[in-house]
């Protein structure tokens, strides 16, 4: 199927029946987005990642991920990057609706099991 044929089939769907892929609802794509989530969010961590939160309006929860230069070379934060994404879409319909989330990873994530990666951000993603 088709890219463009794909998407039109995929953006036809509600958004509760699109169970495993990663709308642009479900993020954060605005600067003004982030910066309101640090303004009156609060913020949680363990030893892999800092999430910061903040209650929005809506049926569900949006997602933004922030990766520091600081964390090595494009190549290992866009690994970085891909792997946080996927823990996020795997398990996006689990993490309760209604919230705002910024996720900033350490650099340890780089190198983790994906599960252990997994069951620390699901932990911090148990918002209620």
């Amino acid at each position: 199927m088709r890219h463009a044929a794909r998407r039109a089939v995929i953006g036809s769907l509600p958004y509760s029946a699109r169970r495993l892929d990663f709308p642009r609802e479900a993020r954060l794509v605005r600067r003004g987005e982030f910066d309101a989530v640090y303004r009156t969010g609060k913020r949680r961590s363990n030893s892999h990642f800092t999430v910061f939160f903040r209650a929005n309006q809506l049926p569900h929860s949006r997602f933004g991920f922030s990766i520091k230069k600081a964390l090595g070379g494009a190549v290992v934060r866009n690994r970085i990057r891909r792997r946080v994404r996927e823990v996020v879409r795997r398990h996006r319909l689990e993490i309760p609706a209604g919230w705002d989330i910024v996720i900033h990873p350490k650099s340890n994530v780089a190198k983790a099991e994906f599960a252990a990666l997994t069951a620390d951000l699901l932990r911090l993603l148990r918002i209620n």
